[in-house]
C-alpha cells in the first residue's frame, strides 16, 4: 500500500527528532566510559555535555529564522545531514578535545533541526489534522527519551560508547531519503525575515565566556586570568547582545515579550527549574557509576521512572491546568519536585536503589509532570498569535542555557567541595607516592572511588574512605543546590503567575525531557494553526 506523502513527511520529522532525542538522553550515561578512554576528568565530562548545549542554546533562535529565509525543507535537510556527519565525528574522536569539538558541531546542526522539524509538519498537514500529527511527533520524541538510557547503556556495556553516536548514521540516511521523496521544495516568493547573525555571534561568545571560566576554575582558581577574564568578558558581551537586540529591527530575541508578566515569570521559572533538573541528572548518573558502582545500563535504567511518569501524567496535568488555571500547578509542582530531590541529600556511597533512589525519583517526577505542560503553555499563551513561535523558541533556549550554566557552575562547586573535604581528611596523614597519585586521580574526577591497588592495607583504607566521604559530601552539596533552584521555581510560580481568564489548552503537551528543554507544543487554537514548537534535540 502506498503511503501518503504527508505521512512520509511526519515520518521524516519523527526520525530526525528521534535521533537527536536519543543523543540528548544517552550522553550523560556515557560520560564515565568516555572519561575512562579519553581522559579529561570532570572538566572534560562537562564540556562533552556543555559543548552541545552551548551551540544549541545560542543558535536555536537563529535556526528558526533560517527556515524563513531558506525554506524549512532545506534547513531541515541541512540539520539532519549535518547532525549525522557530526555524530560520525563523535564516534571517531581520537581525543577528548576532538569529541568536544564534534559535540559543538552537533549542537550547531541540532539548532537547525529542532525548529524546522515542526515547520515541515505544519506545512504538510491541513489545520484540522495538525493536532494529531504534532501529537504523534511529540509522543515519539518522548519514546526516544525512554529508549535512550536503556539502548545507550546496553551499547556502552556490550561494545563501546562510540556506538551511541555511530548508530545515528543509518537513521540520518533514511531520513534524508524520505525528505527527498516526500517534502516538496518551497514555493518561490513570500516575505523573508532577516537573520540576526550579529545577535547569534554575541550570544554564543557571551555564553562561552562564563562557561569556560567556570569549568577552568577548579584547576586555575578564582584569581586566575583564565577564569576571571572569560567570565567578565562574557558578561560584557552578553550586555552588548541585549543592547543589540533592543536596537535591532529584526531581533532574534524580541525583548518586548518580557514586559508581559506571565511570559517573564514563566521563563524565570524555566531558568530555575531546568537548571536544577540538569544538575540533578548530570551528577546523579555520574555518582551512580563512579561512586556507587553501577554499570552504564544500570545507570540508564535508574532514571527511567522519570520519563515514564512524565509520559503518563503530563497530558493529564495539562488538562487540569486548563480547568483550574496554571498558577497552583506551577507553584506546587516544583515544590513537590524539590521534596523529591531533597531525598537524594541523604544518599550514601553504597546505594540501595529501592530505598535511596526510587522514592525520591518518583516524587520528583510527579512534581515535574505537574509543572511542565502548564509552564510551557502559560509562556505561549502570554504571547501574541504572531509571536507564538518565537515565544516557544525563547522558552526552549532559556531551558538549554539554564542547563548549560548550571552544570558549569555546579561543576566548580562540586569540585571545590570534593577537594576541601578530601584535603581535610588527609591533611595530617603522610602518603606514599602511589597513594598520592591515587588521590590526585580522584581529585581530577571529583566524584569517584579511589584506585588503591598496590597500597598497604592501612593506607588503602584511609585513602578509600577519604575519597568516598568526599564524593558523598560533594554530591550532596550539588543536589542541595539543585533542590533550592527547583524550589525557587515553585515560589516564582506561586507569587508571579496570574491565571489567565481563558488559558490556552495544555492538554496536548507531552511533557519535558530528562535533560533538556520542555516540549513547546500547543494543541490547535480554534482560530488558527498550532503554535510552532521545537523538538527535543
Amino acid at each position: 500500500m502506498r503511503i501518503a506523502p504527508k505521512r512520509l513527511v511526519l515520518l521524516a520529522a519523527i526520525m530526525g527528532s528521534f535521533v537527536a532525542g536519543l543523543d540528548a538522553t544517552v550522553v550523560s550515561v556515557a560520560l564515565p566510559a568516555i572519561e575512562q578512554e579519553l581522559g579529561g576528568g570532570l572538566a572534560g565530562q562537562q564540556w562533552v555535555l556543555n559543548g552541545y548545549l552551548l551551540a544549541l542554546g545560542a543558535l536555536i533562535l537563529i535556526g528558526g529564522s533560517l527556515g524563513d529565509v531558506l525554506g524549512e525543507r532545506r534547513v531541515f535537510s541541512i540539520g539532519v545531514a549535518g547532525f549525522g556527519v557530526a555524530s560520525l565525528l563523535c564516534a571517531l574522536a581520537p581525543s577528548i578535545e576532538a569529541l568536544v569539538a564534534a559535540r559543538v558541531l552537533q549542537g550547531v546542526f541540532g539548532a537547525l533541526l529542532a525548529p524546522s522539524a515542526l515547520a515541515v509538519i505544519v506545512t504538510a498537514f491541513p489545520p484540522d489534522e495538525r493536532g494529531a500529527a504534532i501529537g504523534s511527533w511529540t509522543a515519539w520524541a518522548g519514546i526516544a527519551t525512554v529508549i535512550g538510557p536503556f539502548a545507550g547503556g546496553w551499547l556502552i556495556d556490550a561494545a563501546s560508547w562510540r556506538w551511541i553516536f555511530a548508530i545515528n548514521v543509518p537513521f540520518v540516511l533514511a531520513t534524508l531519503a524520505i525528505v527527498a521523496v516526500a517534502i516538496p521544495p518551497p514555493a518561490a516568493g513570500g516575505a523573508r525575515r532577516r537573520v540576526d547573525w550579529t545577535g547569534a555571534g554575541l550570544c554564543a561568545i557571551g555564553l562561552a565566556g562564563p562557561v569556560y571560566g567556570l569549568i577552568r576554575q577548579p584547576d586555575a582558581g578564582w584569581a586566575s586570568a583564565q577564569v576571571l577574564g572569560p567570565i567578565l568578558g562574557g558578561v560584557a558581551v552578553l550586555a552588548a547582545f541585549f543592547w543589540h537586540e533592543r536596537r535591532s529591527a529584526d531581533p532574534m530575541l524580541p525583548l518586548g515579550l518580557f514586559r508581559r508578566r506571565n511570559f517573564a515569570v514563566g521563563n524565570l521559572q524555566t531558568l530555575a527549574m531546568y537548571g536544577g533538573l540538569s544538575i540533578t541528572f548530570f551528577f546523579l548518573v555520574l555518582f551512580l557509576q563512579q561512586v556507587a558502582g553501577y554499570d552504564a545500563l544500570q545507570a540508564g535504567l535508574a532514571t527511567l521512572p522519570t520519563t515514564l511518569v512524565m509520559f503518563v501524567l503530563s497530558k493529564r496535568f495539562g488538562a487540569l491546568s486548563d480547568r483550574i488555571g496554571p498558577r497552583l500547578l506551577m507553584g506546587a509542582g516544583p515544590l513537590v519536585a524539590a521534596a523529591g530531590l531533597a531525598w537524594f541529600i541523604r544518599m550514601p556511597a553504597t546505594v540501595d536503589y529501592a530505598v535511596d533512589v526510587l522514592p525520591g525519583l518518583l516524587l520528583f517526577s510527579l512534581g515535574l509532570a505537574m509543572t511542565v505542560a502548564p509552564l510551557t503553555m502559560t509562556v505561549l499563551a502570554d504571547a501574541d498569535e504572531h509571536n507564538a513561535g518565537i515565544a516557544s523558541g525563547i522558552n526552549n533556549a532559556v531551558a538549554r542555557v539554564a542547563g548549560l550554566l548550571a552544570v558549569a557552575a555546579l561543576g566548580a562547586v562540586v569540585a571545590a567541595t570534593f577537594t576541601a573535604s578530601l584535603d581535610g581528611a588527609l591533611h595530617d596523614r603522610p602518603l606514599s607516592p602511589p597513594a598520592q597519585r591515587s588521590v590526585n586521580e580522584a581529585r581530577e574526577r571529583a566524584l569517584a572511588r579511589a584506585d588503591t591497588a598496590g597500597l598497604a592495607a592501612g593506607e588503602a583504607r584511609a585513602v578509600a574512605g577519604a575519597v568516598e566521604d568526599a564524593s558523598v559530601h560533594a554530591f550532596r552539596t550539588g543536589i542541595g543546590i539543585a533542590t533550592g533552584l527547583v524550589a525557587l521555581g515553585g515560589l516564582l510560580g506561586l507569587v508571579g503567575i496570574v491565571n489567565p481568564r481563558r488559558a490556552v489548552s495544555a492538554a496536548g503537551c507531552a511533557g519535558g525531557q530528562l535533560v533538556g528543554a520542555p516540549e513547546e507544543v500547543a494543541r490547535p487554537r480554534a482560530e488558527s494553526a498550532p503554535a510552532p514548537a521545537t523538538s527535543p534535540a
